[in-house]
């Protein structure tokens, strides 16, 4: 999918309603640098094993192949590697499924060492089962006498040499997911809250991250353009911090190859103390999207973290869609990246979310002991402040490490927990 010129065609075979899933296919095959020619759908009672679709629309695709000069055809569903071998013959054309566009995609994004890694990965545990030879040259002779011998096939060596990478990727990714945990216990000793960013792709996670916090995550209007993860500080205008963790993008369908891959990375949004689930208004459906991030997030055990919902992108967002979503998420956060508006709402929401695994303490700090008092604004929520001649009172919200820490200091024990 490298080449711009790539004439796609786009093929569905579904018993159900494909309209959304093919334009999704479309922009997923513009974006890894194709160009759609035409879709076809085909509504069948049972898919065929062989080919998927039925002999008569084998024939019309052969035809429309030919005559639009067509480079390749994408299917919007996996395929099994008999699957893809069969179709690619029947219609000369290189056949891809929506996993392959999505791994093409994530290749073309991927910044870091390890999100390339985790890229490439997918990319081989992927082609791994796909690999075949050209006729029985390239495969290893049957048994008896006079038909075993040394050496290894071109095909075998191949697969071997993939398996080998894999073995040494996967070791190269759990170095690099054992440094993560170390920066994330360092975090949770600082006890910085963190909020994960996540959302459907393109809902404009990354847009929001930069204008809560001045950061420069890459933005454009395409799918999966964030593979690798950013973390910045969020702070408050009392002072308080918060870690924003923008995350990569969910979509329908995630292939299976990506999930595995990406753990480490999709840990952040696992790891998190609070989700920022970010919802793309101009869409249509918006409660699909969500439900396809939700899909993925509990198969990462992230489904029982808590969530703060914001509505994006409400500056271009039709009204009936934006009054639909109002009527169904009441609590959610109504908010345009673009315009900024919504946002110390929103990131006043979000502390309030977080601040409920804090409890409430009095505190009498020592002048000399200005670093307490430092810490208790930075990461806590102060209540009520006062200056008195034996040091500086307090009564603040605080996380149990903190008062722990802190705990020379507290005049009596927590007053509640939140």
């Amino acid at each position: 999918m490298a080449q711009l010129c790539e004439r796609a065609l786009l093929v569905a075979v579904t018993t159900g309603d494909t309209a959304t899933s093919l334009e999704e296919l479309s922009r997923l095959v513009e974006t890894a640098g194709a160009e759609t020619v035409d879709a076809v759908v085909q509504r069948r009672d049972r898919l065929d094993s062989a080919t998927l679709l039925g002999r008569g629309k084998l024939t019309e695709l052969q035809h429309e192949v030919a005559a639009g000069d067509i480079d390749v055809v994408v299917f919007d569903r996996e395929i099994s590697p008999a699957q893809e071998r069969n179709l690619s013959q029947i219609l000369d054309r290189p056949v891809l499924d929506r996993t392959a566009v999505i791994l093409d995609i994530f290749a073309q994004h991927a910044v870091s060492r390890e999100g390339k890694i985790q890229v490439e990965l997918a990319q081989l545990e992927y082609r791994l089962p796909r690999l075949r030879g050209k006729g029985i040259e390239l495969s290893r002779l049957g048994g008896g006498i006079g038909t075993r011998g040394p050496g290894e096939t071109k095909l075998e060596v191949d697969r071997r040499r993939i398996s080998n990478r894999i073995a040494r990727l996967k070791r190269q990714l759990r170095d690099l997911e054992q440094a993560r945990h170390i920066k994330r216990a360092r975090r949770r000793r600082q006890e910085t809250p963190l909020a994960a960013i996540v959302g459907y792709t393109n809902a404009g996670k990354s847009s929001l991250l930069n204008a809560l916090t001045d950061a420069d995550a890459l933005v454009e209007d395409q799918l999966f353009v964030t593979v690798d993860p950013t973390t910045r500080r969020l702070e408050l205008n009392d002072g308080r911090v918060v870690l924003l963790s923008d995350t990569v993008g969910f979509v329908r369908h995630l292939p299976h190859q990506l999930i595995e891959a990406f753990k480490s990375t999709l840990e952040e949004a696992a790891e998190a103390d609070l989700l920022l689930h970010v919802v793309d208004l101009t869409e249509e459906d918006p409660d699909a999207q969500i439900s396809a991030v939700e899909e993925v997030l509990a198969e990462i055990g992230a489904d029982r973290i808590p969530q703060v919902l914001a509505g994006n992108k409400a500056d271009v967002a039709s009204p009936h869609v934006l009054a639909r979503f109002r009527a169904a998420h009441p609590e959610a956060y109504i908010v345009s990246a673009f315009l900024g508006t919504g946002l110390d709402l929103m990131a006043e929401g979000l502390w309030r979310e977080l601040s409920r695994r804090f409890h409430e303490v009095e505190l009498l700090i020592p002048f000399s002991a200005g670093w307490a008092a430092a810490r208790v604004h930075e990461s806590g929520e102060v209540l009520a402040e006062d200056y008195r001649p034996d040091g500086i009172w307090l009564r603040a919200r605080l996380s149990g490490a903190d008062i722990e820490r802190l705990s020379e200091f507290a005049v009596d024990a927590p007053l509640s927990v939140y």
